[in-house]
């Protein structure tokens, strides 16, 4: 079951990846508050990420907002794996 933060960033990704099915949000709540980790397509990171870290820190901010609303403190963690978009298509593992 997904809560309200995670379908909030995931939402807000869909609209903006080129494939919106591989984004993936997972929610892990610890001492320093809770922690979003966010899964993109490896040709969609830059998308997400955006000039200079810009898309990145809107998710923040926003994120920032929701807790603010919510009493809770989030952070967001924009997950790399590793493999660029030709490894995923020819299926090179790592």
């Amino acid at each position: 079951m997904s809560t309200i933060d995670q379908q909030f960033v995931e939402y807000i990704v869909k609209s903006v990846a080129g494939n919106p099915d591989a984004v993936v949000v997972e929610r892990t709540v610890d001492e320093r508050g809770v922690l979003l980790e966010l899964t993109v397509a490896p040709e969609d990171l830059g998308r997400v990420i955006g000039k200079r870290g810009s898309g990145a820190q809107a998710l923040r901010t926003l994120l920032r907002a929701l807790g603010t609303k919510n009493d809770a403190r989030y952070n967001l963690k924009i997950v790399d794996d590793g493999q660029s978009a030709s490894d995923v298509k020819s299926g090179v593992q790592e």
